[in-house]
């Protein structure tokens, strides 16, 4: 949670739709993209290590979606040194690329955060929207229960 609170004061996005959509990224926890050694790499967004990345790696097969059907392949992803490492950076990238800017500043709920994140091309699950508003809101469920 404080991760997800540093976040939420970079962004502006609420620290449960954060805390979903890391839950929803890593299957809450149990998958999450290990290094070769077997070592976490910490990365619980998915964020996929594009030609401008310039930190370590971790190669981890994935579904995308292409044309609406499920191809399975293996991706490169951002490897991270710790937790704090892996949330400063999502919150950096929801900050500062354009693609995001929109979705940062409509997240008043977890359906509108939800459907931005696929609009702006987080995902290629044609479903990521509806499975993302989904862990979110049952995250804010969790914070209530927890009080």
């Amino acid at each position: 949670m404080p991760h997800a609170k540093a976040a939420e004061q970079a962004t502006g996005v609420p620290a449960s739709f954060i805390l979903g959509q890391a839950a929803l990224e890593s299957g809450w926890g149990k998958g999450e993209i290990r290094n070769a050694d077997g070592t976490p790499s910490f990365n619980l967004f998915g964020v996929k290590a594009g030609a401008g990345w310039k930190g370590g790696t971790a190669d981890a097969r994935t579904t995308e979606y292409e044309g609406g059907q499920p191809v399975k392949q293996v991706a490169r992803f951002r490897n991270y040194g710790s937790y704090t490492e892996a949330f400063s950076d999502y919150a950096r990238m929801l900050s500062n690329h354009p693609r995001y800017s929109g979705v940062v500043r409509t997240a008043g709920t977890a359906e509108s955060f939800a459907g931005g994140m696929q609009r702006a091309g987080y995902a290629t699950d044609p479903q990521y929207a509806a499975k993302l508003a989904r862990t979110i809101n049952h995250t804010l469920a969790l914070q209530r229960a927890m009080g």
